[in-house]
């Protein structure tokens, strides 16, 4: 199992491999310019790739600015936090604000919500 990471790092890093990836159909765009429509094809396709990539930018910058900062127990240093658990940005140490889950092991599951087992059964 891969190592976790910051929730607002992971967001970034997969904005960042959009702008990669998009150029990379771009280039490929280059071997067909003989065929002039699948050569724009690849092009517009590596665009739209850029421009989800800032759309997805604008998205974590709007939720950086709303998430929760805290100082970390183990480096000292201000990182953001979203959800009810989350990694430092710097150390990879496990953070929680809810002190329910204080001495748990980590685990991503707990910031999905939970369903409510005492639904009313109406018959």
């Amino acid at each position: 199992m891969k190592p976790y990471k910051n929730k607002i790092n992971r967001i970034r890093t997969f904005a960042l491999s959009l702008i990669f990836i998009g150029v990379v159909i771009m280039y490929l765009g280059i071997f067909f310019r003989k065929h002039e429509i699948v050569m724009l094809i690849f092009m517009f396709l590596g665009v739209l790739a850029v421009i989800a990539s800032t759309v997805v930018y604008a998205w974590i910058g709007l939720l950086s600015t709303k998430a929760t900062q805290i100082v970390c127990p183990n480096c000292g240093k201000q990182t953001k936090m979203l959800g009810r658990v989350d990694m430092c940005g710097h150390c990879r140490e496990p953070l929680t604000l809810d002190p329910t889950l204080e001495g748990k092991e980590f685990d991503v599951a707990y910031n999905r919500p939970q369903k409510s087992n005492s639904k009313s059964k109406t018959k």
